[in-house]
């Protein structure tokens, strides 16, 4: 399509123009630290053990460091600070309250009122189309773990063994997995009305299948007309290409939009410890490339079936963001088409984000906020990633230091 502008992630004049130099030497010193994964694993270890037993100034060194990078902040009115200062620059956001893996039912009454909290206060900002959430935010682990194990010995499709899995449950459990969907059902009858859509997170691979079918069951709902519901595919694993397609076979069958939010993932070496340590076939693909490839077709699939899916380029890969604007001139389409969207997570990837804005395409911030001891599973998988992905923090500091000379000379 004509008279679209060039896209180049090069340009760290726009990546960074939000940030003081304070901001971007701070940054710098942050990914220069997590360049060194022995720092790294070290910190993994003893960071969350130093939280819960309250050692003097852990919290503070972390609110100042990787919190400050990665966090909005610990209330919702922190947050909106940070919202505020990237809508300044045609960035949008998708809050997170980063709350997962807690027990009790109080617990998970707690996060779905803090959730309906976000989704109030995303319905009053333009700048706020999504709300994330995690049903591990209000739902037994354990509980998640044994309807997966049954619906992943049963033959048919998701959702004939989802429905099995549920009638094998004793009548406790029945009752307390009705208010697990009734949390989600309220959830997204508020975002419905309020006109808040909202992302509901990949998990491990053990607790996906109810994950799934509760999502899917939630878009037959609400999803009729326009995309509320969105599902997090994630596709370092080999098999979520084809869960993409069947997803679009069901919406095409209930007359549904698809919500599709494309990640390539976040517990890769969990899920391959966890294949090896218990002798089962690894969900993780193969290698990067194998990774890559899923994933951009997976984007092509999306882009070819537009009037059915609405998809979320979630990526920090820059050949996958380039590419979803590059199937779309070749449709004919625009970069900003109402069916598509892009998101990186705050922190990160800011010459994606920043350049993506300013050739004119819908894209976000991913912002969680949340106290400290709640988001550290959060930040751990950060810390994690950035040391173990290939190239990502050398790539983060080869543009900050780009720009950091770029402002010595200008």
């Amino acid at each position: 399509m004509t008279g679209q502008s060039k896209i180049s992630f090069d340009n760290t004049e726009y990546a960074f123009a939000y940030k003081t130099d304070a901001e971007l030497k701070q940054a710098n010193f942050l990914f220069s630290i997590m360049g060194k994964p022995w720092l790294v694993n070290m910190g993994l270890k003893i960071t969350p053990a130093f939280i819960k037993w309250g050692i003097p100034f852990t919290k503070t060194i972390i609110r100042k460091t990787i919190f400050k990078q990665f966090v909005g902040g610990e209330t919702l009115e922190e947050t909106a600070r940070v919202a505020d200062k990237l809508e300044q620059y045609k960035v949008q956001v998708i809050l997170d309250y980063g709350v997962e893996g807690k027990e009790g039912e109080a617990n998970f009454d707690h996060a779905r009122d803090e959730f309906k909290r976000v989704i109030d206060y995303a319905a009053t900002q333009a700048n706020i189309p999504f709300m994330s959430i995690k049903v591990t935010g209000f739902a037994r682990f354990s509980l998640l773990e044994k309807l997966d194990a049954v619906m992943h010995a049963l033959p048919g499709t998701l959702m004939k063994r989802y429905l099995q899995a549920v009638e094998s449950l004793n009548e406790e459990e029945k009752e307390e997995w009705h208010r697990v969907r009734l949390r989600t059902q309220q959830l997204c009858e508020i975002a419905d009305k309020k006109n808040v859509g909202i992302l509901i997170d990949a998990e491990e691979t053990w607790i996906q299948d109810p994950v799934d079918a509760l999502t899917i069951l939630m878009m037959d709902v609400f999803n009729k007309k326009k995309a509320v519901i969105y599902n997090t595919l994630q596709l370092y694993r080999h098999d979520r290409l084809q869960f993409l397609k069947d997803s679009y076979d069901a919406a095409e069958e209930r007359n549904f939009i698809l919500g599709a939010k494309l990640v390539r993932g976040a517990y890769m070496e969990k899920e391959r410890n966890r294949a090896a340590e218990m002798n089962y076939p690894s969900p993780i693909q193969p290698d990067k490339e194998s990774c890559d490839n899923d994933y951009n077709a997976a984007v092509e699939y999306c882009v070819e079936h537009l009037d059915k899916i609405s998809l979320i380029v979630a990526s920090h890969n820059e050949y996958s963001n380039l590419y979803t604007t590059q199937l779309l001139d070749k449709k004919g389409l625009p970069h900003n088409h109402p069916h598509v969207h892009f998101s990186q997570l705050y922190g990160m990837s800011d010459n994606i984000t920043f350049n993506l804005a300013k050739a004119g395409c819908s894209v976000s911030k991913y912002l969680p906020f949340g106290p400290i001891k709640d988001v550290i599973p959060y930040l751990m998988r950060r810390a994690q990633e950035n040391s173990s992905v290939s190239g990502q923090t050398g790539r983060e500091l080869g543009l900050i230091k780009k720009e950091l000379q770029r402002r010595k000379t200008t």
